[in-house]
């Protein structure tokens, strides 16, 4: 949008006025964040009313996708920068002697998602606006996130995090079109005088759904769509005799936090009470609006509306939709599973068979009656229709009913056209070994689509330096194409570039150091190589595979108290499942390893670590930009993707990897000698499995640096482990290293003793960080939307000049 500062000035000065009655000298940072957002959401209302009309009038088909999490991050820069007004603010807001840097600081991250899944859903939000593809999402309006990280005594603490403590400037709350989503009860079958079959309910459990919608604000062009995030409330006629406390407590759970905890029934009552709650609610906003326009008969709604499962979470949209297309709307069950499977799509996320989700058939039957009975008679149809041609052992294997239990991915891939994985190694995998009986029946559905980043928050915004540098370089063309970061190859030899890209580092360093300073109280050497691991804490992730190196490190500088090593800085984030009691000692573990170094005057700054709290998106934006090393050290086979592998490549990171996930990818794009790969390939982890010959126990007794690395444990040299070194120690020797940390040790250090020599040679080093940039385009998730717009969903970009 065209806007000069004098007038942005004029209607940041009004809305400071007219919301607080107050103007900008005695505005306080509160009130003048909140100004500023109420300036920026009048700007693109007006956007986002005239391309929903266009919507409306032009009938073009529109995906939605249903996310249990999304990861949006902080939105006030996101969206100047989306409307093209960026720099007319920060300046027009310098001019009245206010820093936009420190007023951003004020919003709260969006606390709806937790880990990857909630960040791609994201970066797909940015990127479908920003391509113009009629995208929108559809979730949860959690009241809470995960939790709040703080370390305490080294130890990991869970506080609530209240994000909607303040208004949240960005959403609009439509109370009148809010949904009514039902639970429990009696539900029978009574026959018609024409021979159909009509539910009947009793004594159900009402819910409201009030709507909340989140405009995503596409980059420089005039789609905006649309994030709907539900929150439950108490129907406002509800009978007197549910009146209760209870009962509203209840209701208010639905949307009151991101996972609650399922370690025991209620719990994972309640997790499948919110998956229902957000697809039934979802569902019924899409079939409402889509008869109120008079698009179509609702026969061909597949051809206007496509419906995305996310993971398996949102896996009941399949029986939820066919209760709406058989009991709200009339249709045969011919026609509507015939519809239904066109309108479905399923993206798998894991490779990890306990994270595919199962439900108790009596949970399920008790919570949501109709929708089981559906469940039950796709599986029955199913089978039937399979039987005169495949063998009994194979549809038993993918059943969606079996063994007492409703298998949510069985059920998301037979009620879907489409099922993708995120990288090629993973959906190599899927067909290959984890859903190879399915891919057996349906190879026609099974895709692979590689994850992306949406470089406008994770380069554009997080790393301006690096942004400045490159349209110096090659233009501004990237910002709307990231391929066009090949153009930075022509600058691999140019000396005076490679100073300017290690000069922007350096910077991001400082800026970096600064803050660990501010909140951890250590002070870091902005020289040292910056190493970093920030994911979530699972133990397939292997950070404590980097904890035995950096103990490696430590060792050796107390033997050897001269020498001469790269100085380095390790650097973690990440947050453990409050139930998962095996990662939470792993951070103890981290924190106490990094008391240790950190005072050991011996080190002096050849060594440091750092553990740093709450990790989340404005975190990690701090982090990326600053980053020497990306650590991906997955178990090959374990990781569908993973993302930061794809943030740190574009800003100018070298990957530590092992070949799992994306990282193969990332080798294949970069190059060889621009990458450090190390371990155990898929094919090696599989014949490991299927011998069964690995023995953690001999390696310890045999490699001496590993024996003195897994003493340091249980023999006090760690303080303050007495409970978690003991732990770790068996879960590497006396339960033999379920994810080959041992085994991939000595490779590890080969390829972190290759990493070192790189960095000495600070020319070869910037020029492997430019071929990373350059080749980081393909990553992008504007890539990855337009190939699910074209292969799975069948949608068209809107063209600018309608």
């Amino acid at each position: 949008m065209k806007l000069s500062k004098m007038q942005f000035r004029r209607d940041f000065e009004q809305s400071l006025t007219s919301e607080f009655a107050t103007d900008v000298a005695k505005a306080g940072i509160t009130e003048t964040f909140a100004a500023l957002s109420s300036v920026v959401k009048q700007y693109y209302t007006q956007i986002w009313q005239g391309d929903n009309q266009y919507k409306d009038r032009s009938q073009k088909k529109q995906t939605y996708y249903f996310s249990i999490e999304f990861l949006p991050g902080k939105m006030l820069k996101s969206n100047l920068l989306n409307l093209g007004i960026l720099s007319t603010v920060r300046e027009g807001l310098q001019e009245l002697g206010i820093d936009l840097e420190k007023v951003a600081q004020i919003e709260p991250d969006m606390a709806i998602g937790n880990g990857g899944l909630g960040r791609l859903a994201s970066c797909f939000m940015d990127s479908a606006a920003s391509t113009g593809l009629p995208v929108n999402g559809n979730g949860i309006r959690y009241r809470y996130g995960l939790f709040k990280q703080k370390i305490i005594d080294g130890y990991q603490v869970e506080l609530p995090d209240s994000w909607l403590n303040n208004v949240n400037p960005w959403e609009v709350r439509r109370a009148d079109k809010a949904i009514e989503v039902t639970f429990g009860g009696e539900t029978w079958l009574e026959e018609t005088e024409d021979g159909r079959l009509i539910p009947r309910y009793r004594n159900q459990e009402r819910v409201l759904a009030v709507p909340y919608d989140t405009a995503m604000v596409g980059f420089e062009n005039t789609r905006v769509n649309n994030m709907c995030l539900w929150r439950s409330e108490v129907p406002q006629d509800l009978d007197v005799k549910f009146q209760n406390m209870e009962y509203m407590r209840q209701t208010s759970m639905l949307s009151a936090e991101l996972y609650p905890d399922d370690s025991n029934y209620d719990g994972r009552l309640l997790r499948l009470k919110q998956e229902y709650f957000f697809v039934s609610a979802g569902l019924q906003r899409i079939i409402r609006h889509y008869k109120s326009n008079k698009i179509a008969p609702i026969a061909q709604i597949a051809d206007y509306i496509a419906v995305h499962i996310n993971d398996t979470h949102p896996a009941l949209c399949v029986p939820e939709f066919m209760r709406l297309l058989l009991d709200e709307n009339g249709l045969s069950w011919e026609q509507a599973w015939d519809i239904t499977v066109k309108v479905m799509s399923y993206t798998n996320h894991t490779i990890l068979s306990e994270a595919l989700e199962k439900w108790p058939e009596e949970m399920v039957h008790t919570l949501l009656p109709r929708i089981y009975q559906i469940i039950n008679e796709i599986d029955k149809r199913r089978t039937d229709e399979l039987l005169p041609h495949v063998g009994a052992e194979l549809i038993h294997k993918t059943r969606i009913v079996k063994d007492g239990q409703i298998h949510m991915a069985n059920l998301a891939i037979i009620g879907s056209h489409s099922t993708n994985g995120v990288a090629k190694l993973h959906s190599d995998i899927l067909k290959d070994v984890e859903l190879h009986d399915f891919y057996q029946l349906y190879p026609e559905r099974f895709n692979n689509k590689t994850n992306g980043i949406a470089d406008r928050r994770w380069l554009q915004i997080s790393n301006a330096r690096l942004s400045r540098l490159l349209d110096e370089k090659i233009g501004k063309s990237w910002r709307h194409d990231l391929v066009k970061l090949e153009a930075l190859k022509d600058f691999r030899e140019d000396t005076e570039t490679l100073k300017q890209l290690a000069a922007v580092k350096l910077e991001n360093k400082k800026d970096l150091a600064a803050l660990i300073k501010e909140k951890n109280g250590i002070e870091v050497n902005p020289e040292a190589i910056f190493d970093v691991q920030i994911k979530r804490l699972h133990a397939y992730k292997r950070q404590l595979l980097n904890v035995l190196y950096i103990l490696k490190l430590y060792f050796d500088i107390k033997d050897q108290p001269d020498l001469e090593m790269v100085p380095r800085v390790f650097i973690f984030g990440a947050k453990a499942a409050p139930g998962y009691h095996y990662a939470k000692a792993i951070i103890k573990v981290i924190n106490e390893i990094a008391v240790m170094i950190n005072e050991d005057v011996e080190v002096k700054d050849r060594l440091k670590l750092v553990f740093m709290e709450n990790y989340n998106v404005s975190l990690a934006e701090a982090i990326i930009p600053a980053a020497d090393v990306g650590e991906q050290i997955s178990l090959a086979s374990k990781e569908a993707s993973g993302t930061s592998n794809m943030k740190f490549m574009l800003n100018g990171a070298l990957t530590m990897a092992t070949l799992d996930g994306a990282n193969i990818e990332i080798k294949e794009a970069c190059g060889d000698e621009n990458i450090f790969i190390f371990g155990l390939t898929k094919d090696e982890v599989y014949e490991y499995y299927k011998n069964g010959n690995y023995n953690a126990r001999d390696i310890y007794e045999q490699n001496p640096v590993v024996h003195r690395i897994l003493n340091a444990f249980i023999d006090g040299t760690i303080p303050n482990i007495t409970n978690e070194g003991p732990e770790i120690f068996e879960s590497l020797t006396a339960f033999n290293d379920e994810y080959f940390l041992l085994r991939d040790f000595n490779d590890y250090v080969r390829a972190q003793k290759d990493l070192e020599n790189l960095y000495r040679d600070q020319r070869a080093w910037a020029q492997a960080s430019l071929m990373n940039i350059a080749t980081s385009g393909i990553f992008s998730s504007d890539r990855t939307i337009r190939q699910y717009a074209k292969d799975i969903w069948f949608i068209e970009e809107k063209s600018e000049e309608v």
